[in-house]
């Protein structure tokens, strides 16, 4: 399973959890901690602006662990959450997978290794157009009061 952050100028930090393994608050706020140093390294003055995360409305995303750390990092959550706001869902995912199909892979370093290279050959462009889709989609979902967007 890949846990991925970015922003509109690229990929901040990719996580893979081994096969087998439950993600949980705790694992999840160590993935936040690890997500924190590399903003530090990448971008150090998204920590001093301030830090708007988009997750969803999964049970260990609002878990008293998890909270309890964003607060600490003085992280706001966007919210409401709708799954029209899944930007990695409808504009990352779509073309790593469509990038990865039909390819066979030797084991499981081999498809980390093909996805972080996948990444880093996206240009800003690409991460910048997801984010302009986002704004419009948080747009139509406050329209509609968090409600789904229409197509």
């Amino acid at each position: 399973m890949l846990t991925v952050f970015w922003d509109c100028q690229g990929v901040l930090l990719t996580e893979f959890q081994q096969r087998g393994h439950t993600v949980t608050s705790a694992s999840y706020c160590t993935i936040l901690t690890k997500l924190r140093a590399a903003i530090l390294q990448k971008q150090p003055g998204l920590l001093t602006k301030g830090v708007l995360l988009l997750h969803d409305n999964a049970r260990l995303h609002s878990a008293n662990q998890t909270t309890a750390t964003l607060r600490s990092f003085k992280w706001k959550v966007l919210q409401p959450y709708s799954p029209d706001l899944a930007l990695s869902d409808f504009h990352l995912f779509g073309p790593l997978k469509h990038h990865l199909s039909g390819e066979r892979y030797p084991d499981d370093d081999a498809v980390e290794r093909a996805v972080r290279a996948w990444f880093r050959q996206q240009p800003k462009e690409f991460y910048a157009t997801g984010f302009q889709g986002l704004v419009k989609r948080w747009n139509k979902c406050l329209n509609l009061y968090g409600d789904y967007v229409e197509k």
